[in-house]
C-alpha cells in the first residue's frame, strides 16, 4: 500500500513548549469524492491541499456512493487514482479484503477502496487522500431498516417520509458499511482522534449513525454550505432575497422560526436532515448568514453549536504583463466572435441556477451601456455557465461552431440550449438587439480553452485567463451562502460585484480592514423598506415592486463600476496590488488555521500546530 500504513501517529514538538501534538484523521462525507462537479469539489480540494490542514492532519478518507458500476476499474477514482480493492471489478487481492468482505456480506454492499490526489490547478499544491465508494443497491434491507429504527429513536428522524427519495436513501444506506470501512482501514488506530465531517445533507445520516456507536468515540461536524430550506424559500418567493433577508432579521428579533413564517418544513427531506445538525458535535458554517439561517430552522437549532468557517479563495501572486497578457487573449477571443477587440472585458463564471440572479448581470449591463455610448468604450461580458451535466463534444461544438455561429448564437434543444439555458439566452438576445457598445457573450460549456470551445479561442487560452484577464467579475446572487467564484479573479486585480446577501462579501470586508477597497463591489438587493415594516409586508410585497427596486441597484452597481474601471497601468497596478493583498487573507490556508481546524480542536481536545 503507498499509504505508509506504518505511519500511525505524527509528532512535532515545539522546543520551548515542548508539547506534543497529535495530529486527526478525517472522515469527509461527500458526492465530490472522485469528480469535482460544484461548490463543495473547490472546498474540498483547497481545504485539504493548504499547509495548515496537511501539518495537523494525518490521514484524510472521501466517503461517497459508488454512483456507476460501469467503466474500467483503473478509472474509478479519475485519473490521479489508484484502486487497491475493488469487490465490484473482482480486484480483492489486498490485505484488508478479508475484512472488506465481511462487510459486503453483512450489509449487502460492494466497496471500492483506493488513492487519489488532489490538486490546486493555481498554486500546484496537491495531498493525496483515500477514498472508499460503497455500492448500496442491493443493501440488506433488515440493516437498513435498523438504521432507520435508531435514527427515529434517537433522533426523531422519520425516514419513512422521505425512503421514497433516493437522494436521502442512497446516503441513508452509505452510513453503517462506510463508518465499517473507515473503522476497517485503522483511521481510530493508537489514540488517534477520528472527525466525520457532514459535507452538507449528503453526510447527516453518517454522521448521525456515527453517534449511535458510543464506543467508537467518533466526533462528528456538519459542514453547512447551505442551509437548504432557506434556499428553497428565496429561490421559490417572487420577493427572493429582498423579501427573505429582511424576513430573517425580524424573526431574530421576534424569536421566530422560518416554520412558522413560511409554514411547516419538515417534510422537506433536506431541512429535516440539516435540523438534525444539532446533534453533532459541532457545525461549520461558511457564512454569516449561514449562521443565521441554520438557528432560524427551529428554536432547538437556536442554540446550536455553530462556528463561523468561511471558504477560502485561490491566491496568486500576477504582473502586469501577464494580466495584460491573459486580458488580450479574451480580447482576441471577442474579436474573433464579434468582429471587434473590446476595451473592457467583464466574466461572470457560475452555475445556471435560479440562485446566481444572473438577469441582474443584464440589468448591470443596460446602464453600463448607456455610459460607455457616452465615452466611446466598449466592452463584452462572458458570462460561462451551462446546467447540463458534462461538457458537450468538440465535434458537436465545432459543428454549432459553423452552422450557427455559436457561442454568439444559439438554438433551443441538445446539443446546444437546454430549457434553462434557453430562458437566460432570451434576455442576452434582447439586450444585445439594443446596444452597440457592449455585447453579452453566452458560453454554455464546460471549460475554457479552445479544445473545448471552439477553433475560434486563441489556441494558447488557459481556463485562468478568464480571471486573470477580466476587469469586472460578477455574482449578484439572490441566494449564496459564500461564492467562491465571485472572488476568484480578485487576486488578479478584478473588480467584484457580489450581492450583499454573498458569504464571501462578509469575509472580504473583514479581510479589507478600513482601507480603500476598489476591487469590491457589494450590490445591496435587500436594502428595502416596505410599508407597514412587517413580516407580513415584505411577505407579500408584490413581484412587479421587487423586480423595479433591481433595477435601481442595478443602476447605482453600474455608476461605481463605470468609476472604478482601471483606464491606465496605474489605475490597474494598484488594483492588482490591492486585490492581492485582500486575497491573501481569504486564502485555504488562512481558514484551515484560523476557522476550521481551531473548531475540530474544540471538539477533540487536540492541540492543532499554528505556523509550524
Amino acid at each position: 500500500m503507498v499509504l505508509e500504513d506504518d505511519v500511525i501517529l505524527r509528532e512535532r514538538c515545539d522546543q520551548r513548549q515542548r508539547v506534543c501534538i497529535i495530529m486527526l484523521n478525517l472522515v469527509h462525507v461527500t458526492h465530490e469524492a472522485v469528480h469535482k462537479v460544484g461548490g463543495i469539489g473547490a472546498v474540498l480540494e483547497g481545504l485539504i491541499t493548504s499547509t495548515a490542514y496537511a501539518e495537523s492532519v494525518a490521514r484524510t478518507m472521501l466517503l461517497c456512493p459508488l454512483f456507476a458500476i460501469d467503466g474500467d476499474v483503473d478509472a474509478r477514482l479519475g485519473p490521479q487514482g489508484e484502486v487497491f480493492f475493488s469487490s465490484v471489478d473482482g480486484r480483492c487481492d489486498h490485505r484488508l479484503g478479508g475484512v472488506f468482505g465481511q462487510i459486503e456480506k453483512q450489509y449487502g454492499v460492494g466497496i471500492v477502496y483506493g488513492r487519489r490526489q488532489l490538486r490546486d490547478s493555481l498554486t500546484g499544491g496537491s495531498q493525496d487522500v483515500e477514498v472508499v465508494l460503497v455500492d448500496v443497491r442491493s443493501m440488506v434491507q433488515d440493516e437498513i431498516d435498523k438504521l432507520k429504527f435508531r435514527l427515529n429513536e434517537s433522533f426523531g428522524l422519520d425516514s419513512t417520509r422521505y425512503e421514497e427519495n433516493w437522494d436521502y436513501e442512497m446516503y441513508l444506506r452509505l452510513a453503517e458499511p462506510g463508518l465499517a470501512a473507515a473503522r476497517a482501514i485503522g483511521l481510530q488506530a493508537d489514540g488517534r482522534e477520528c472527525v466525520v465531517v457532514a459535507h452538507e445533507f449528503m453526510g447527516m445520516a453518517t454522521a448521525l449513525a456515527a453517534k449511535l456507536h458510543p464506543d467508537w468515540d467518533l466526533k462528528t461536524a456538519y459542514h453547512a454550505h447551505e442551509v437548504s430550506t432557506a434556499r428553497r424559500i428565496v429561490e421559490e418567493h417572487s420577493g427572493h432575497d429582498t423579501m427573505f433577508y429582511n424576513v430573517l432579521a425580524k424573526c431574530g428579533e421576534q424569536g421566530l422560526s422560518l416554520g412558522d413564517i413560511f409554514g411547516d418544513q419538515s417534510g422537506y427531506y433536506r431541512h429535516a436532515l440539516t435540523e438534525a445538525s444539532r446533534h453533532l458535535d459541532v457545525t461549520l458554517a461558511v457564512g454569516d448568514y449561514v449562521v443565521e439561517e441554520l438557528r432560524a430552522l427551529s428554536p432547538e437549532m437556536a442554540h446550536s453549536n455553530i462556528h463561523l468557517c468561511y471558504n477560502g479563495i485561490p491566491v496568486h501572486e500576477i504582473d502586469m504583463e501577464s494580466a495584460a497578457r491573459s486580458k488580450g487573449r479574451l480580447q482576441d477571443y471577442a474579436g474573433a466572435l464579434l468582429g471587434e477587440r473590446p476595451d473592457y472585458i467583464f466574466t461572470h463564471v457560475t452555475r445556471l441556477v435560479p440562485s446566481k440572479g444572473l438577469w441582474r448581470d443584464i440589468l448591470v449591463m443596460q446602464s453600463i451601456e448607456r455610459a460607455l455610448r457616452k465615452s466611446g468604450d466598449t466592452a463584452v461580458l462572458f458570462v460561462l455557465s451551462t446546467e447540463v451535466g458534462g461538457p458537450r463534444s468538440r465535434e458537436d461544438i465545432l459543428h454549432m461552431e459553423r452552422w450557427w455561429d455559436w457561442p454568439v448564437a444559439h438554438r433551443e434543444g441538445l446539443p446546444d440550449l437546454s430549457d434553462g439555458e434557453a430562458l437566460f439566452y432570451q434576455g442576452v438576445q434582447g439586450f444585445n438587439a439594443r446596444s452597440r457598445n457592449c455585447k453579452i457573450v453566452f458560453i454554455n460549456q464546460f471549460g475554457f480553452d479552445r479544445a473545448t470551445c471552439g477553433d475560434r479561442m486563441p489556441g494558447e487560452m488557459e481556463f485562468w485567463d478568464i480571471r486573470k484577464g477580466s476587469d469586472v467579475e460578477f455574482g449578484q446572487s439572490i441566494y449564496e451562502p459564500f461564492g467562491i467564484a465571485q472572488l476568484e479573479a480578485l487576486s488578479f486585480g478584478s473588480i467584484c460585484v457580489m450581492s450583499s446577501v454573498c458569504g464571501c462579501r462578509f469575509f472580504a470586508s473583514k479581510s479589507a480592514g478600513d482601507e480603500e477597497s476598489p476591487n469590491l463591489i457589494v450590490a445591496d438587493y435587500t436594502d428595502y423598506q416596505v410599508s407597514p415594516d412587517t413580516i407580513e409586508g415584505y411577505t407579500s410585497c408584490p413581484r412587479e415592486v421587487r423586480e423595479q427596486f433591481d433595477v435601481q441597484v442595478a443602476e447605482r452597481v453600474a455608476q461605481e463600476v463605470i468609476e472604478r474601471l482601471p483606464r491606465d497601468d496605474e489605475k490597474k497596478a494598484l488594483l492588482i496590488k490591492r486585490g492581492y493583498e485582500i486575497a491573501s487573507r481569504m486564502s485555504w490556508d488562512a481558514v484551515a488555521r484560523d476557522h476550521f481546524l481551531p473548531a475540530l480542536r474544540e471538539i477533540t481536545g487536540v492541540r492543532c500546530p499554528t505556523g509550524v
